[in-house]
């Protein structure tokens, strides 16, 4: 339909991306610049590096992020809300942005990890994994997947992923992270938790026994939350 014939104009279809590998700090950035843009889009990309990010909320140097500097982490602070994630090379890095205004946000944006966040769930279940947003575990005041604000994503009793939003008053970012893997040994040293302990119910893709290469499944990440960003509209008969 030409915009004569529909008497309005015809929307270019926002798109997520899948781009090259980046740093976390690299990432962060790219995630600042997307949500001043003011538009609608998305990307993934993989990590390339093991550091630990934190949201806006967290001050000064807790005794993890003096740790993991000390480990030779590179320490990265987000524009997003949340504590702290310990990130490692081939994680998932996912982001989606659109305007305040737009329905997708909505006025319960802060509980709509399950609306945002669908198009990580299609693209688990394509690989047979049940997964969905369940309100945090409250395992601990510092780890941000295990915290007891927000939702995480969950595979059963194990916790897979997160995700942290930064709201203007123009635009919502809405970004997460799958990791690839997970390193509890790091983890636990860095938060100071016995072992078995809270680290035990984190759970990674390889675990679950996904074995596609990074780039195959970052294309497929970008795809299933592609359609998060299609222009809402009424469905075609």
């Amino acid at each position: 339909m030409t915009e004569a014939e529909g008497d309005r104009p015809v929307l270019a279809r926002p798109r997520v991306s899948f781009g090259p590998s980046r740093t976390a700090e690299e990432n962060a950035r790219a995630d600042a610049s997307l949500v001043r843009s003011g538009g609608s889009g998305g990307c993934v990309t993989s990590l390339s590096d093991r550091s630990v990010s934190v949201g806006v909320g967290v001050r000064g140097a807790p005794p993890y992020l003096r740790r993991a500097r000390r480990l030779g982490l590179a320490v990265v602070r987000r524009t997003s809300g949340g504590t702290a994630v310990v990130h490692g090379p081939g994680d998932l890095a996912w982001s989606l942005v659109v305007p305040r205004r737009d329905p997708r946000a909505g006025p319960d944006f802060v509980r709509a990890y399950g609306r945002l966040g669908a198009g990580v769930v299609r693209f688990l279940a394509r690989r047979g994994i049940v997964a969905s947003w369940q309100p945090s575990p409250g395992l601990s005041a510092e780890y941000c997947l295990l915290g007891s604000r927000g939702y995480a994503l969950a595979v059963g009793d194990r916790i897979l992923g997160g995700a942290a939003q930064h709201a203007t008053a123009t635009s919502l970012l809405h970004h997460g992270i799958v990791p690839l893997e997970v390193d509890r040994p790091l983890i636990a040293r860095l938060f100071g938790w016995d072992s078995p302990g809270p680290a035990d119910r984190l759970t990674g893709l390889r675990e679950l026994g996904i074995a596609d290469p990074i780039e195959t499944l970052g294309r497929d990440l970008a795809a299933a939350l592609d359609v998060e960003l299609a222009p809402p509209g009424p469905s075609a008969g």
